[in-house]
């Protein structure tokens, strides 16, 4: 690529070598655990990004097929927010499923009031890629906000139950015990949104500014994703809350006080 883009080459390689071996070292020498996590991690985006992108090249031209390559999309975060959440496959953890509510509750209507009311063009190559943002931010919600959540009741299980001598019902002590930590899976996206321009410049800008689009339009563009962001993302954290507190969402080992 040329002009103010990346240049594809094996300059490009060994830059990527050279991060994952950062990363990889750093966590070795820390005592950080993530040395092999974060090579083997560095490997599958390899294969899985070579993958998509030659499937997206055979799909991105019909709409029915980039939608369903969004639904794969949904099922994937699905299943890894479960294990984030439950520390269980779906297969053993009935209950993980449920979050493939919060994942795709507000990402889907928001996309297609997106591409309803033209601010996204109905092609695959506008869709896709704006799904897969608004997903990927509702997966990461809903595994921090059911995290900390369950944690919160497991390790505070005793005023749960005092809440509950108190008369309160089984929901409403949850709501009461774990609701302010389960509120900071709000914190990333709140800051990025109140940061973006002085701190970070977030990928859809850079990325944007790197195809040839001028400064005005990739902001523009930016300022649309970082606000969806935040609105799909508050979704995902309440109704992934809501699920704990009514114990649909849950660890077998404390399924009790969930």
């Amino acid at each position: 690529m040329g002009g103010g883009g990346v240049v594809i080459g094996p300059a490009l390689a060994v830059a990527a070598l050279a991060a994952v071996l950062v990363a990889a070292l750093v966590g070795r020498a820390a005592g950080l655990g993530t040395a092999r996590s974060a090579t083997l991690a560095a490997g599958r985006a390899v294969v899985q990004l070579g993958a998509v992108s030659l499937l997206l090249g055979a799909i991105i031209g019909s709409l029915a097929a980039s939608a369903a390559f969004v639904a794969v999309m949904i099922g994937v975060a699905a299943w890894t927010s479960a294990r984030r959440v439950t520390g269980h496959s779906v297969l053993t953890e009935r209950s993980g499923a449920w979050v493939l509510l919060p994942i795709g509750l507000a990402p889907l209507p928001v996309v297609g009031a997106l591409v309803a009311g033209g601010v996204v063009p109905a092609v695959g190559v506008a869709v896709i890629p704006m799904a897969g943002i608004l997903i990927g931010g509702t997966m990461t919600a809903t595994s921090l906000a059911g995290r900390r959540a369950l944690d919160e009741l497991r390790n505070r299980r005793g005023e749960v139950e005092a809440a509950l001598s108190l008369g309160l019902l089984p929901r409403d002590a949850a709501a009461e015990i774990a609701r302010p930590t389960g509120a900071q899976a709000l914190v990333p996206p709140l800051d990025q949104t109140r940061t973006v321009g002085l701190v970070t410049l977030p990928g859809a800008f850079v990325g944007m500014l790197l195809g040839g689009a001028t400064p005005i339009e990739a902001g523009a563009v930016q300022l649309l994703v970082l606000l969806m962001l935040l609105a799909v993302e508050s979704v995902a954290v309440a109704v992934t809350l809501e699920l704990v507190y009514r114990g649909r969402i849950r660890r077998p080992a404390v399924s009790a006080a969930a």
